[in-house]
């Protein structure tokens, strides 16, 4: 059975990040993709110049309303933008008992604006993070959310995990992509067992939307496998070819902020 999988993110017209990549994610991995709008944004690959917030009352009534009719197999949770559309999120998902739940706790866009009002993060942290099955923050959103310096290696990684951990999410992929090196290590702790999980750097300038990527990713896969470790590993995959052939697409202009290239497995190639 095709998986059904939501997307609950704000939008941005460049469609590199936010519900248009989450929709693009779970395509191209087979998923059906559904969207409920948080936020939307006036943004390209350059800047964010404008952000609304969409009321919280409205956010309850599009989750509503949509799980009223469609089963949901997953929900990747990307940017609320207030602490009122985090609680109004974790209401209606505790209320409709939706099974899976990737949370990527979207903070700071990649060109430094910020995406999460800084009162939001309390109500993240109490009410979302303990209702995750997935947790993937990259190193500045762990440390907002742990109030500490953000680690300076892997073993340093391992430590913030379980920290991250004993916030109450099932299991924390914690991205190691703003470490420098040649290689990037994420680490995979579900209290049990602990992954490091390394790759080459791929040099590019396309990296905008690469942590909604991910998680969307996720949510795709972890229907289809009993163990969501095979999950978040193939999830990891797809987005490295992602990265891998984001050259082939020409979106925009900023600096390091190209998109990804989610369909490089299905579109055709230039010779």
């Amino acid at each position: 059975m095709t998986p059904n999988v939501l997307s609950i993110a704000g939008v941005d017209p460049s469609g590199g990040a936010g519900v248009l990549a989450d929709l693009k994610a779970f395509s191209a991995l087979g998923a059906y993709g559904t969207g409920v709008v948080t936020a939307l944004t006036a943004q390209n690959t350059r800047s964010v110049d404008g952000v609304h917030i969409v009321p919280p009352e409205f956010v309850a009534a599009q989750v509503d309303t949509l799980l009223a009719d469609v089963r949901i197999d997953a929900v990747k949770i990307g940017m609320l933008g207030s602490p009122e559309v985090v609680e109004a999120v974790a209401r209606r998902l505790a209320a409709h008992g939706v099974p899976r739940i990737v949370l990527d706790p979207v903070m700071v866009a990649k060109s430094g604006d910020r995406l999460l009002a800084a009162e939001a993060v309390d109500a993240l942290r109490r009410l979302l993070v303990p209702m995750a099955s997935v947790l993937t923050p990259n190193l500045p959103e762990a440390a907002d959310l742990l109030g500490e310096a953000e680690p300076a290696g892997p073993g340093a990684m391992r430590a913030m995990a379980r920290r991250l951990l004993a916030l109450g999410p099932g299991i924390v992929v914690l991205k190691g992509g703003h470490l420098p090196g040649e290689t990037v290590v994420d680490v995979i702790d579900d209290g049990t067992r602990v992954a490091e999980l390394a790759a080459a750097r791929i040099a590019t300038r396309n990296t905008h939307g690469t942590g909604c990527t991910l998680s969307a990713a996720i949510a795709a896969l972890l229907p289809r496998h009993p163990d969501p470790f095979d999950a978040i590993r193939e999830a990891r995959a797809y987005l490295a070819a992602a990265i891998a052939a984001s050259g082939e697409l020409d979106v925009g202009s900023g600096e390091g902020h190209g998109p990804v290239h989610h369909f490089h497995a299905a579109w055709p190639r230039e010779a």
